[in-house]
């Protein structure tokens, strides 16, 4: 009679089934409340680019651009970046936009032009109401910043003749 051997190996199997989803379900899921309930929550903690880590870089390149770009041009794309900024302080932009033009600016100082133009074009799409009121002035100064020529500040070395005076980018410490 092989049944009753194999009785008592099939009640085995179902307890450790049984065990495996609660945890997971009750346990599990109160940490992984990632910010929903409370918008205060860790996703906006996550999110703490400040407002001067991405506007100072931009009115860097702003103040790189005034040299060789019309001034009507660069009072716009100015008056373009304080939008930005009140929106910013007021609290009128969400974490993946702040996050993303915080991205679009790193991209913006290592001079990877098409990656900063590719993160403006993400935005206008996923973002348009939160950012077309001065993105336009954003993409201008990507375009013009990307047009100047190179040996305005962080040179990449394709500043064919002496840097300028002073070698601030060479680390040779002597």
């Amino acid at each position: 009679p092989p049944g009753p051997p194999s009785a008592p190996s099939d009640p085995a199997a179902p307890p450790p089934r049984a065990l495996g989803p609660p945890p997971q379900g009750s346990a599990g899921a109160a940490p992984r409340t990632e910010g929903r309930p409370s918008a205060a929550g860790p996703e906006q903690e996550e999110c703490s680019v400040s407002a001067d880590t991405v506007l100072a870089p931009l009115r860097a390149a702003l103040d790189s651009c005034r040299a060789t770009v019309q001034k009507q041009v660069c009072n716009d794309i100015g008056r373009r970046l304080t939008v930005l900024e009140d929106a910013w302080a007021q609290g009128k932009l969400s974490a993946p936009v702040r996050k993303r033009m915080n991205l679009l600016v790193q991209e913006l100082q290592q001079q990877h032009w098409d990656a900063a133009d590719e993160i403006h074009r993400s935005l206008m799409v996923d973002h348009v109401n939160e950012v077309s009121q001065w993105m336009v002035g954003v993409k201008r100064l990507i375009a013009e910043t990307r047009e100047l020529p190179t040996g305005e500040g962080q040179t990449d070395g394709s500043a064919d003749t002496e840097p300028r005076t002073e070698p601030v980018t060479e680390p040779t410490a002597e």
